[in-house]
């Protein structure tokens, strides 16, 4: 295909007989309904990533929180801010004491506490609970969950 330049400059020769300047609109970057659109955009991307962390956060997804190699067994609050902790490393236990500034180890256990195997109920959880409902809902049916 010794032609092919030829198809090239002829595929090519309309886009370059356009004048650039009437292709596009002319828009004036300093304008303030143009710096009002960049505000909101720049304002929805900051909200949005502040609220991905702090879900992230909420939810525990963050690299360290799913290593099971520090667990809370179980936690009291004590006052508005104040808890104890019961924290499980390995097989040793501890009873800490959080506050904001500042975690204190209470007590270790020479024994740890088992945890109590969770009672099999007619539903196992709110999935379950849901399920039923919605197929109360398809049914027509009304029964207390």
């Amino acid at each position: 295909m010794k032609n092919w330049p030829i198809i090239l400059l002829l595929w090519v020769s309309p886009l370059m007989a356009q004048d650039p300047e009437s292709a596009l609109p002319q828009v004036d970057p300093l304008s303030s309904s143009t710096l009002g659109k960049i505000t909101l955009g720049l304002a929805f991307i900051l909200i949005l990533i502040f609220l991905l962390a702090w879900v992230m956060k909420k939810m525990q997804l963050t690299p360290y929180s799913n290593n099971r190699l520090i667990n809370i067994v179980s936690a009291i609050s004590v006052g508005q801010r104040d808890r104890i902790a019961l924290i499980q490393v390995g097989d040793e236990q501890f009873v800490v004491g959080l506050t904001p500034g500042k975690i204190e180890k209470l007590h270790t256990l020479k024994k740890p506490v088992e945890m109590p195997t969770p009672v099999e109920s007619d539903s196992n959880g709110f999935y379950d609970k849901f399920s039923q409902l919605m197929k109360q809902g398809q049914s027509g049916e009304k029964h207390d969950v």
